[in-house]
């Protein structure tokens, strides 16, 4: 059995589930450390509850090798959402981001502005909702000192170029939402100085799950604000209230939910084992044969149709008027997809068998016949 066979056989999610943009089944490699942790916790054998404190280091080491940085670069968070929080409120200056941003960014931003009146929101327009280089070149102010873009557009699937974003952007920060590219993407995670990404879809580590990576320019210009009892870098209890740690643990609260460190970990390992480009290439493979079913029926795809523009997300936009009928057929052949805004998003896992395709097909034949594409 091959790696990537290996990881394929850890998943078991029921046919017809295309849904993965939004929130992918937890896989065996996740749940096996959720069980260990659990017998950890319920059995309370002596000294086993040091395994629970130990899956800080780990978590951190297996995201390091995943974004290919230091593990004291590495900071446990419960989601994009906590980790993008911790990062706004520790800017100051001006931050530019898409209008089309996740709201996750867009909350963030105006969060920090309105607490601390110091950063300062820019809002870039993406060009066919697409935010390149060149858009992010024009509609740069001298004022901004950092640039947020995500890895994967929720809404559209384009995989964002980011080393041209780099180029143009200078010595300002890079940062990057990577949930939706994140286990399934080798980017090229050295030109970013911020990655904030959860654990709950492409890494099928299950919610609850999330990382923050600084570089250490990153880290030295980043006010670790909401910085906690944990975050001092040190083992020992202290009552005096000292300065932040020097490294991304200075974005700690309180205790991490060690069962969330374990099923990250196991799921980011299991990732690595099976390798990135491995993964891409299965997936690929896969989105691939949506679109191919999707033209077949003469439904639109307004997502990337290259494999070098996408990541693991499909768009369909039926004409408005036919979105519900659209919706119905792939409720009616057991089809996990998210509706919205007019459009309806899907994505293909390494687990996502015939059957599934079969399903998809038999939806989109059923759509045909109701609305006469």
């Amino acid at each position: 059995m091959s790696t990537l066979d290996a990881f394929v056989a850890g998943f078991s999610e029921e046919p017809g589930y295309l849904n993965h943009p939004r929130l992918s089944p937890i896989g065996e490699h996740a749940l096996a450390e959720e069980r260990a942790m659990a017998d950890v916790l319920s059995h309370a054998r002596f000294g086993a509850f040091a395994t629970l404190d130990d899956q800080d280091e780990r978590v951190r080491t297996s995201v390091a090798a995943l974004v290919r940085m230091r593990p004291d670069q590495v900071v446990f968070q419960p989601s994009t959402s906590q980790a993008l929080m911790h990062v706004m409120f520790g800017l100051t200056g001006g931050v530019a981001a898409s209008s089309g941003e996740f709201p996750a960014v867009g909350y963030a931003m105006a969060r920090a502005a309105q607490a601390l009146g110091v950063l300062v929101p820019h809002t870039i327009t993406p060009e066919h909702e697409r935010v390149t280089p060149g858009v992010v070149r024009d509609q740069l102010a001298s004022s901004v000192v950092a640039v947020v873009v995500s890895l994967v557009d929720y809404r559209t699937g384009h995989l964002v170029d980011l080393e041209g974003i780099r180029q143009v952007i200078g010595d300002r920060l890079l940062i990057v939402d990577a949930i939706q590219g994140a286990g399934i993407v080798d980017a090229p995670w050295e030109v970013a100085d911020v990655i904030a990404s959860g654990g709950q879809k492409w890494l099928r580590a299950g919610q609850g799950t999330g990382f923050l990576a600084l570089s250490d320019r990153a880290r030295e210009q980043l006010t670790p604000v909401w910085s906690g009892w944990l975050a001092h870098g040190s083992p020992e209890l202290l009552h005096d209230i000292v300065e932040p740690a020097a490294d991304a643990s200075a974005f700690r609260v309180g205790y991490a939910d060690a069962f969330a460190q374990a099923r990250l970990a196991g799921a980011v390992d299991a990732v690595m084992a099976a390798g990135v480009p491995s993964i891409r290439e299965a997936i690929d493979e896969r989105t691939a044969r949506l679109i191919e079913i999707a033209d077949d029926a003469g439904v639109e795809v307004v997502s990337p149709r290259e494999p070098a523009e996408r990541a693991g997300i499909v768009v369909l936009e039926p004409h408005p008027e036919f979105v519900g009928a659209l919706a119905a057929a792939l409720h009616n052949h057991g089809v996990s997809v998210t509706v919205r805004a007019g459009r309806v998003r899907l994505g293909a896992h390494v687990s996502t068998g015939d059957e599934t395709f079969d399903q998809f097909r038999a939806s989109l034949a059923e759509f045909s016949t109701m609305t006469g594409v």
